[in-house]
């Protein structure tokens, strides 16, 4: 009579694992993704951005569940996005990386596109995605001469680039409006465009002036310059 009854619990237990009804428990379901860290920073506003271009940091996304409760590594099962990748990139192990061309932040997400369990039986196919920061901080120092005349540069156009200056001191993205630094009087400064994207450089205004990507000058006196983007 046992060797009876444990045959019946095997076929039962057996039932539970092939059906998987809610009658033997139900199927184990991601909620919620977390990706560590929420927030990264590149960068000061002293530092320029193009240096910047190469930093990286590895991101995880760690997955909760339900039936039971458990919170697992996932980096390796989402889909990675960048909203931004002119600005940061993410590869599809969750790296991302700075390109040094326009500054400020960008979203980055880690998505499930299908929920379902461990055993691939899907449990209601909601799409869940978790979401982090990356922020790329916009220089705005100034060379060494201290105080000095001002040299503002402006964006216009329907494009996107940067301008950045040598000496060093002005890395400015079209993005981020204008942008501003001192040299020394009497210094010669030279600003080069780079369009960013498909973005085509369309000329120079104001105290320089031009079509070519770079313009040199001598700063005399506080002095504005746009750039135009198309």
């Amino acid at each position: 009579m046992s060797r009876k009854w444990f045959g019946i619990a095997a076929l039962f237990a057996v039932a539970c694992s092939l059906l998987f009804t809610s009658s033997c428990g139900d199927p184990q379901e991601l909620t919620s993704i977390t990706i560590q860290p929420n927030v990264e920073t590149f960068g000061a506003s002293n530092i320029p951005v193009s240096s910047l271009a190469g930093a990286q940091v590895q991101l995880r996304a760690l997955g909760t569940y339900i039936h039971p409760p458990v919170t697992k590594d996932i980096t390796d099962q989402v889909t990675w996005s960048s909203n931004t990748p002119q600005m940061v990139t993410v590869n599809s192990t969750g790296l991302i990386t700075v390109t040094g061309g326009p500054c400020g932040g960008t979203l980055i997400s880690a998505t499930v596109q299908t929920n379902s369990d461990g055993s691939g039986v899907s449990s209601s196919g909601a799409v869940v995605t978790g979401y982090m920061t990356a922020n790329v901080t916009c220089y705005t120092g100034s060379t060494t001469g201290g105080t000095g005349p001002l040299l503002t540069v402006n964006f216009a156009g329907t494009g996107t680039g940067t301008v950045s200056s040598a000496p060093q001191g002005l890395d400015c993205a079209s993005t981020s409006g204008t942008c501003g630094a001192s040299f020394a009087s009497g210094t010669t400064v030279t600003l080069t465009a780079t369009p960013v994207g498909s973005s085509a450089f369309a000329g120079w205004s104001g105290g320089c002036v031009g079509s070519t990507s770079s313009c040199s000058f001598t700063l005399l006196s506080d002095t504005t310059v746009t750039a135009t983007f198309n």
